[in-house]
């Protein structure tokens, strides 16, 4: 396939492209590169890069302007769009800027694709649209209750994808868990990597609360699940919206095995006042069901 990137610098994109170039997909990369080149510079080291290199290209671009992004889609024949105000604490900076990034430039993209004749349309949103549930199974069908800015919008994009599907133009949301693991373009704000890095360099892992459930999944299984949604038929993932995560632990938990990775030094755990409230735990079944995927990876091997 021919394919349009959005956010392809960043954490998980620079780990995606890669993958998508190993299958043999043509990318397109569509980002403002705000933190940086490095997923490219590592994409340029691979030993794979001179086979790659014809099938890869980049445009300095943003996701809100109509056209970078008619110029990006040019060509294209699916979307994989995960450029985005990426986190709670960054989504409540500016409200306005976040709309536009995580709603408005959504309405802008699927409705450019769809005029490109584009026939696919993958979209990340994330599971924090569930805010806080005590629900035993939190499952697609349970109403969202985002408890953010950033939530809140993710899960109001969620119903342009959705409502955009149709003969010809397949449209399917992922709501992936707080993602762990490596990437050239890491980041350190995320459960799992900020509480290893913590320990690591300062020998305290600091849990603020701890007793939140947060769902978990690793890299390898985030850019394999985008690989399988690039071949699936579509008509079993048109109009659907998957959870995707499979590790669902409380936050000391989680300090707790990774205090049980590190050898090399002596770990403590400091636990804090509640600071980040949300409390939620998700059932992938559907996905499991409908694409038949087992994960791969792990918080203790990412």
């Amino acid at each position: 396939m021919k394919m349009l990137l959005t956010g392809g610098a960043g954490y998980v994109g620079s780990r995606l492209i890669p993958h998508l170039l190993e299958l043999g997909h043509s990318v397109r990369s569509l980002d403002l590169d705000m933190f940086g080149t490095a997923g490219r510079e590592a994409l340029e080291r691979d030993a794979r890069w001179p086979e790659w290199r014809a099938r890869f290209t980049h445009v300095r671009g943003d996701i809100r302007e109509p056209k970078d992004v008619r110029q990006a889609l040019q060509g294209a024949n699916a979307v994989i769009h995960l450029a985005a105000i990426s986190n709670d604490p960054t989504g409540e900076v500016d409200e306005v800027l976040t709309r536009q990034v995580n709603f408005d430039a959504v309405g802008l993209l699927v409705s450019e694709a769809r005029r490109a004749g584009v026939s696919r349309f993958i979209n990340a949103s994330s599971s924090s649209v569930f805010g806080i549930k005590q629900d035993p199974d939190v499952i697609e069908t349970l109403e969202p209750e985002p408890i953010s800015t950033y939530s809140r919008y993710k899960a109001l994009a969620e119903w342009i994808v959705v409502g955009a599907n149709s003969p010809g133009f397949t449209t399917v949301n992922v709501r992936p868990a707080t993602i762990c693991g490596y990437s050239p373009r890491q980041r350190f704000d995320l459960t799992v990597n900020k509480l290893t890095v913590d320990a690591e360099r300062k020998g305290v892992i600091t849990v603020h609360g701890g007793q939140q459930r947060r769902p978990n999944v690793s890299m390898i299984d985030v850019i394999n699940l985008y690989g399988l949604l690039l071949q699936a038929d579509p008509e079993v993932i048109g109009g659907e919206t998957f959870n995707f995560g499979f590790e669902n632990h409380k936050i000391i938990d989680i300090a707790e095995l990774i205090k049980g990775e590190i050898s090399e030094r002596q770990v403590e755990i400091d636990v804090t006042a509640v600071f980040d409230q949300r409390d939620y735990h998700i059932s992938s079944k559907h996905l499991q069901e409908t694409l038949g995927y087992t994960p791969v990876g792990s918080i203790r091997q990412a």
